[in-house]
């Protein structure tokens, strides 16, 4: 799995194109299958991802912060406020093909330095590949084959059988990020662990706002860049299915089975209720899928135009979800151009931090 980039052909999910309608998502299973795969970042062009990449890498005023978990120590990359505060705090979440030793959002961006500028303190847990930032009902395993049986190569289902994080032992994340962690900011660092702001791109643009929704004292802002709202829709469990395991070789019926009440407890469309319940403060972005003059015209850029458009059908859904529920606590934005790559989630994120600046804390 270390052998997966982020920014390359793994993580760069699209930033849509126009909004289809409904008949068009459902002319064909095939169709509806492939396109319910993009906003995971399944690779059907099979070309490497990497145009407008930030690449910003290591940045030396973070520090490595470990927790144990019942799935191991766990690395967390924490940045401090200019000011000092220990109040204001947001947690980013990587994406589908995170990485074991740093967090997309140090590798690919500079949201650290444009957050800590704002007084906000950020915390990156660092890994969670497909896992959706869920508690999974059990180890990700194959036919009953032990994880660890065969030795991956780094990247697909060729990882399947293979051992490491969310195999050897159940991905545990929301108890890690609720609790856990949680825990260990306060006593540690004597961080704020009320009224918290929460970042998700692609996986995890829902997995944000399932924080948002089930843990209201923690978090009491989140936003979504390009994320999957609609995780209930038809054909979405067979996208999934197909996108983790291309994303280091993941089963899905290891996070809940088909008929498990666990894909409402995922779905942001099925809670929207309590996320005006709690009056949350969103942030809710999805592209257009048109490239921008800083986009190469090349497979890339045409696979990340494609992911985006599907992307922006569920965040479309969610909205007049939210809208019809009379949610008005919320900001949408649309941008004119952009596909699915770091570049336009950093552009969202500065977009997004003065918001997030006045509703934490």
């Amino acid at each position: 799995m270390r052998g997966l980039t982020v920014g390359g052909a793994q993580e760069i999910r699209a930033r849509g194109a126009r909004p289809a309608g409904r008949g068009w998502l459902k002319k064909s299973a095939v169709g509806l299958a492939v396109a319910a795969l993009l906003p995971f970042g399944v690779s059907v062009v099979g070309a490497g991802f990497g145009s407008g990449v930030a690449q910003a890498a290591f940045n030396p005023a973070g520090m490595d912060f470990y927790v144990d978990s019942t799935m191991g120590p766990i690395k967390s990359r924490v940045f401090r406020a200019a000011d000092g505060n220990t109040d204001r705090v947001v947690y980013l979440l990587d994406g589908m093909r995170a990485r074991d030793d740093d967090s997309g959002w140090e590798i690919e961006t500079a949201a650290a330095q444009t957050l800590m500028a704002a007084n906000i303190n950020v915390v990156m847990p660092v890994g969670g590949m497909s896992s959706f930032y869920a508690d999974w009902a059990s180890p990700s395993t194959f036919l009953g084959i032990p994880a660890g049986t065969l030795a991956g190569t780094g990247s697909g289902a060729t990882e399947a059988l293979a051992g490491g994080p969310g195999k050897t032992s159940a991905y545990m994340w929301e108890t890690f990020l609720t609790q856990n962690l949680r825990d260990a900011l306060r006593d540690r660092l004597g961080f704020n662990v009320t009224h918290n702001g929460v970042v998700g791109l692609s996986m995890s643009g829902s997995a944000a706002l399932v924080l948002a929704a089930f843990y209201p004292s923690q978090f009491s802002y989140a936003a979504s860049l390009s994320g999957a709202l609609n995780m209930t829709m038809p054909g979405m469990r067979d996208a999934v299915r197909v996108a983790m395991l291309d994303a280091g070789g993941y089963n899905i019926d290891a996070l809940a089975k088909a008929k498990d009440a666990k894909w409402q407890h995922l779905d942001p469309f099925t809670f929207a209720p309590k996320l005006k319940a709690n009056n949350t403060r969103l942030f809710i972005s999805a592209g257009s899928g048109l490239p921008s003059s800083a986009d190469a015209i090349n497979a890339s850029t045409v696979e990340g135009m494609g992911i985006e458009a599907i992307a922006l059908v569920g965040t479309k859904s969610f909205q007049a979800r939210l809208s019809g529920l009379g949610d008005s606590n919320v900001t949408y934005d649309y941008p004119a151009v952009g596909v699915h790559n770091w570049k336009n989630w950093e552009s969202e994120l500065n977009r997004l931090t003065p918001d997030l600046s006045a509703h934490i804390g």
